[in-house]
């Protein structure tokens, strides 16, 4: 497996278990019941699932000007290099989508409302959790696979590297 996907694929798990391990054992530890964990965190996860959205449609802005830029440039680059940005592109979209919906659903006054199953909090909670924990290990594995990306470039267009793996050469080589 290629260097670049290893440390995307370790960078979002590793993401996802410190965080859902994280909030599962302060959760524990705070000896809190269901019910009153979402009204504390609520608030939080509402900021978090927000600044995602925003961080995630301008991730998708910044991709569109790094194809731009990459295709003003005097070099040709193989295909691979635009097959990593539509994969940043897809997980990134797929973040945003995620992140609006359960933003808007974690907006409903649940917590307000009377004669609900202890039950159904504990398992809310635990959804909400692990959906956060899932969408933070995805949120660092697209900044990973854009930080690989960039330097690419950078290498390539900003400090002229004409032996870079990612160049198209006059050759077969795609």
């Amino acid at each position: 497996m290629k260097t670049h996907i290893k440390r995307t694929i370790f960078g979002g798990i590793a993401a996802t278990l410190i965080t859902s391990v994280g909030m599962l054992l302060l959760d524990h530890i705070s000896g809190l019941k269901a019910k009153e964990l979402i009204e504390n965190s609520l608030p939080r996860m509402n900021t978090f699932f927000n600044t995602i959205v925003l961080a995630s449609g301008t991730i998708l802005t910044l991709l569109l000007t790094i194809t731009n830029i990459s295709y003003g440039s005097n070099t040709t680059l193989k295909k691979e290099f635009y097959h990593r940005f539509i994969a940043v592109a897809r997980l990134d979209a797929l973040v945003f989508i995620i992140s609006v919906i359960t933003f808007l659903l974690i907006n409903n006054p649940l917590t307000k409302a009377e004669g609900i199953d202890v039950k159904v909090y504990t398992y809310l909670y635990y959804s909400l959790s692990i959906t956060s924990s899932l969408v933070c290990g995805a949120i660092v594995a697209v900044i990973i696979m854009l930080y690989e990306a960039i330097t690419k470039l950078i290498k390539i267009i900003g400090l002229n590297k004409q032996d870079h793996p990612l160049i198209h050469s006059d050759h077969k080589d795609e």
